[in-house]
């Protein structure tokens, strides 16, 4: 199954969409903020997603992180998170999922990648 990196600074949620993906079957890796999830891609080639929320601390946001990801690793999917506002703009062919969300509609997310 596909690896997925979950980037979340809020504990719960994170432990919780960890476990409801897991379960799913995927295998989660998990950073607190935008700069740890860099450094996990720069040293790790098996990541297939990005599950990141928008609202977080360090140098770079959410949508940040995204348009990083997409422009160092573009084969890399990304789903695009927050209890706020949808973004006005996000990524090319990137998912935005508001909060609160639950976890099966994170894994159809994830699933629809895979059909592409």
């Amino acid at each position: 199954m596909a690896t997925v990196l979950i980037v979340e600074d809020e504990i719960l949620v994170r432990e919780i969409i960890q476990t409801e993906l897991e379960e799913a079957g995927y295998d989660v890796i998990v950073a607190n903020n935008a700069d740890a999830a860099v450094a996990i891609l720069e040293a790790r080639g098996d990541i297939h997603l990005v599950f990141t929320d928008i609202d977080m601390p360090g140098s770079m946001d959410g949508l940040k992180l995204a348009a990083c990801v997409r422009d160092r690793w573009p084969p890399i999917h990304i789903i695009i998170t927050t209890g706020k506002a949808r973004p006005l703009e996000i990524p090319a062919n990137a998912i935005f999922i508001p909060k609160p969300y639950l976890g099966q509609t994170v894994v159809d997310a994830i699933r629809s990648f895979e059909h592409m």
